[in-house]
């Protein structure tokens, strides 16, 4: 099982990624071994996440989720909420 998920920075920014692990990547993320975009902007917490069965589709989603607006990305993020 993988998941594609959006973090919030603590600047405010959105970070897409994907992992097969939440708990351990956001942990990583927060010590700032995550990715160079959260170390520089601090990890603040998860507001998405969408199970994906296999690698492939879910580096597919990521890519189409990092190709969109702030604005596009926020409205998935309170579509998953509802």
């Amino acid at each position: 099982m993988y998941f594609v998920y959006i973090l919030q920075c603590g600047d405010g920014t959105l970070y897409t990624g994907i992992t097969t692990d939440m708990v351990r990547r956001l942990e990583q993320h927060k010590k700032g071994v995550g990715g160079h975009y959260t170390k520089a902007r601090g990890a603040y917490k998860v507001v998405f996440t969408e199970k994906h069965s296999d690698r492939s589709s879910a580096l597919k989603r990521e890519a189409e989720i990092k190709k969109w607006t702030r604005k596009k990305k926020l409205e998935l993020i309170q579509l998953s909420r509802s």
